[in-house]
């Protein structure tokens, strides 16, 4: 029970968040190259004992939930992230080396606004997907009108569909557009109704909808945090009043 209060205590949970964000300062300080030896190996000590200490924190925390550890998706993010830190950085797994930054990714299953954006993300994917589909639907079909149109004015832009989508797909970041509008428009000056009509579907109503689905998603989230946490409150209040009942009537028999 005590180890269980340990674990849980807020200022145990606000220490590991305060040495994620430290750890992911110092990982950021081994790229600087211009670091003096004596800071530097004074970093990676640093970010070895803060490396001990996540360890020390999971085992912790499985000692305490056991099986329960690795039903919770969250803990098994911690678990799979601490896991890749401690992997041999040498050898064929040398590319892991760079995968310790993603300590910092703890941060998300820590804090608990980023939960909920995260919660709210995934529970958005099934919506994400048919939005996705329909975007994909609208740049396959404006590639294949585009190739047509325009291969012979823009045979660098619009050559063949795989140059068609990734010049649509551009177009659709808003990223360059105008000069490759412009390029076509020199010898097809009517061509600018088919990059508007484009920009206005793919830009502007299917993107926003992806922006819609997913805002719709963390508020419905939010929403539902709120109704469970009055439930909660609402049983605790009927549970502590048929307490004072009982109390009152164990006073009474006493009484008498």
């Amino acid at each position: 029970m005590k180890l269980y209060n340990f674990v849980e205590h807020a200022w145990f949970k606000r220490t590991i968040v305060v040495l994620i964000i430290i750890n992911a300062v110092f990982l950021g300080m081994e790229t600087v190259r211009q670091l003096p030896p004596g800071i530097l190996d004074a970093v990676f000590r640093v970010n070895r004992a803060i490396l001990a200490v996540f360890v020390i924190e999971v085992i912790l925390r499985i000692a305490v939930h056991r099986f329960n550890f690795f039903r919770d998706p969250w803990s098994i993010f911690d678990f799979v992230i601490v896991s890749i830190a401690l992997l041999a950085p040498s050898g064929p797994l040398q590319i892991l080396r760079a995968l310790r930054i993603l300590r910092a990714l703890r941060l998300v299953s820590t804090v608990p606004s980023l939960r909920r954006v995260v919660d709210g993300l995934l529970s958005a994917v099934p919506g994400i997907a048919s939005v996705m589909i329909l975007l994909i639907l609208v740049l396959y079909i404006a590639a294949v009108m585009a190739t047509l149109l325009f291969r012979d004015v823009s045979p660098d832009s619009f050559g063949h569909l795989g140059i068609s989508l990734f010049s649509l797909f551009q177009i659709m970041t808003l990223e360059g557009w105008a000069e490759i509008a412009t390029g076509v428009m020199v010898e097809q000056r009517w061509a600018w109704i088919f990059f508007i009509v484009y920009i206005l579907v793919a830009t502007f109503l299917v993107l926003n909808l992806v922006i819609g689905v997913v805002v719709s998603a963390i508020q419905s989230r939010i929403e539902d945090e709120k109704t469970e946490n009055s439930i909660d409150n609402a049983a605790l209040k009927n549970e502590l009043v048929s307490l004072r009942e009982e109390i009152v009537q164990l006073r009474n028999s006493l009484g008498r």
